[in-house]
């Protein structure tokens, strides 16, 4: 990134949060947002409760319960994003953690208001149906409305579906935060400095990314020794979570086990399915990466803590301020609403990035509905990755942005799109770091850092998609052991990374988070998608320069009100369903490789 011209401006690294509700977790203006959002709540509750179901499509009942949902769902969001930012910026908190489990009680009542709702817009009879979608009021949220009305259809009745949610609060959520209590309990033991010390599993995971190959098999061998102890109640845990979400599909009818997911990100499995053929029948290149990666490292072959092992010995690093301007003058080359709005996120104080003691880990962008704001969650500590990181992140918020104009119940965009401007926002980064790296050492760096981002999204996350449906498939007949769980773990990551490396890590179903998460289903694949899709868009605007900013705004605005087939078709004008696009965006990932074997070779 050498070469850049510091802006003037004096961006600060603290985010303002009393904009919103002054006071932090002690604020009476939050606790009286909370009083209102409980009142919007029970006139919604109130008004769906005593909703007849339309007969005529002159009954214009739907628009006004719309507008309390609307009302309830966007306050409810503004609370739930301040106690995210309150619980990330000190993890010691202790009120922010009351305030945390205030507003998930009022998420689950609306979840079961909207049971409710749902089943009664199900009843309603096809063609007053497709009447009142006449209305002007019901035209622009056309799609959601059917959406919900055809999900409720294919689940349980309201009474039942309430009862699956009161259950779940112990009976499957409950597994999850299970999860967390057994990996708070798990220390990596570690010498530094002559002393030994006990590692957190977060600080264990950052030893992979040490230059010490020593270090890297030590952590390595007592990371798999510390959860091979905790192997038999991690996979109880599984299990258990698992067999819940199973028996809930059962009474549902639902047999296939990516019904939930493959409806939640708005897409098909033949749209998956092309995905991982194609990423499969290419896979080629990148095991020649791996094999040459372990030649630079001095092995024979790559163990899976060396992974993540750095390539050379470029350590520049950015301060905050020239990090900010490197950003900003290179999204300024794709378009100006971009750069405007992330110059006013950096001087209104919408980023946090101080490193500091007491915050939570990893970053996250949070959207304020009410305030037509987002927040930025980072520890900035000057690495090239920490730039990529926050352009990432601001990509995110450039996508709430983009929605502001649209109707807000078309604005809840799911997890595969939602890697999509964030990813895009990234890639200008990158390419402009590599682009504009001070020498080869640098750019060679930078370029491993760029195709190790391919490697996690087209091999690890192949490994995840496989191991998580093999295992549902077969805990559908019963338990299934922790010897069989290293069996189907090591068997998905050999054929992910096509048999590249000499060690793998056979516990990761124990040791990754996303096996236990329970509020979205198969967190896998979204992501190797969202990267890809954002491949095809990224590879249009370098093609089309500034102009293509209007078009990229208008896809972003559609990706709440859309299947992701009629998105891409839309905008990109491609199928989703044919090999074209997904070999087009993976042929890019293979370009970095190829750039980075010219690099090495000279």
């Amino acid at each position: 990134m050498g070469g850049i011209r510091l802006s003037t401006n004096k961006y600060d690294l603290t985010w303002d949060l009393d904009v919103f509700f002054k006071g932090g977790s002690t604020s009476r203006q939050f606790i009286a947002h909370l009083e209102k959002t409980k009142k919007q709540l029970e006139q919604f509750q109130l008004a769906v409760d005593e909703w007849v179901i339309p007969i005529t499509a002159q009954d214009k009942s739907l628009s006004g319960l719309l507008d309390l949902f609307q009302d309830a769902s966007q306050s409810l969001k503004q609370a739930g994003a301040y106690v995210s930012c309150l619980q990330a910026q000190d993890m010691n908190d202790l009120k922010a953690n009351e305030l945390r489990g205030m507003v998930t009680t009022l998420s689950s009542r609306l979840s079961t208001l909207l049971t409710n709702f749902d089943e009664k817009l199900s009843l309603i009879n096809e063609e007053t149906w497709r009447e009142l979608l006449k209305q002007d009021s019901m035209k622009k949220i056309n799609f959601i409305l059917s959406e919900r009305r055809k999900n409720a259809a294919e689940k349980l009745p309201k009474e039942q579906e309430a009862l699956i949610n009161a259950l779940s609060i112990d009976g499957y959520h409950g597994w999850g935060e299970m999860y967390d209590n057994i990996v708070s309990q798990i220390k990596i033991p570690f010498k530094e400095n002559g002393k030994k010390i006990d590692l957190s599993v977060g600080q264990a995971a950052n030893k992979f990314s040490s230059p010490d190959p020593k270090i890297r098999k030590h952590v390595f061998k007592e990371w798999e020794q510390a959860w091979d102890k905790q192997s038999d109640l991690l996979a109880g845990t599984l299990n258990h979570l698992a067999g819940f979400r199973l028996s809930v599909y059962k009474q549902r009818g639902w047999d296939h086990v990516l019904k939930e997911a493959l409806t939640y990100n708005r897409m098909k499995q033949k749209t998956l399915d092309v995905m991982w053929e194609v990423i499969s029948d290419n896979k080629q290149p990148f095991a020649e990466f791996l094999k040459k990666k372990a030649e630079l490292l001095g092995v024979e072959k790559l163990s899976w803590a060396d992974l993540d092992a750095p390539v050379g010995e470029a350590n520049t690093t950015y301060d905050y301020q020239e990090g900010a301007a490197f950003i900003l003058k290179h999204f300024d080359k794709f378009g100006d609403k971009l750069t405007a709005f992330t110059n006013k996120a950096f001087k209104d104080r919408w980023i946090e990035a101080e490193d500091r003691a007491g915050k939570r880990p990893g970053g996250f962008c949070t959207s304020f509905p009410l305030s037509n704001q987002s927040r930025i969650f980072m520890t900035y500590s000057g690495t090239a990755s920490n730039v990529s990181t926050l352009a990432h992140e601001l990509g995110h918020a450039f996508h709430s942005y983009a929605l502001k104009d649209t109707h807000p119940l078309n604005r809840g965009y799911a997890m595969n799109v939602a890697e999509t401007a964030s990813t895009f926002a990234e890639m200008i980064v990158a390419d402009a770091a590599v682009n504009n790296a001070e020498n080869e050492e640098v750019k060679l760096a930078l370029l491993e850092d760029k195709i190790q981002r391919s490697i996690a999204l087209l091999m690890n996350i192949h490994a995840r998609y496989l191991f998580e449906t093999r295992f549902y498939e077969e805990r559908k007949k019963g338990m299934v052991n922790k010897n069989r769980l290293n069996e189907l773990m090591e068997d998905a990551q050999k054929e992910a990374y096509a048999d590249s490396l000499e060690e793998y890590h056979p516990l990761f179903w124990g040791s990754k988070l996303h096996f236990f998460i329970t509020g979205v289903p198969f967190y896998n694949f979204p992501y190797t998608f969202g990267y890809l899709f954002s491949l095809g868009i990224y590879a249009q605007a370098v093609k089309e320069g500034k102009g293509y900013e209007k078009k990229y705004m208008a896809m972003l605005e559609d990706t709440g009100s859309m299947t992701v087939e009629d998105l891409a078709q839309k905008h990109l004008g491609v199928d989703l369903t044919k090999r074209d696009f997904w070999e087009a965006g993976v042929k890019l990932c293979i370009k970095d490789v190829e750039d980075f074997m010219d690099l090495v070779n000279k």
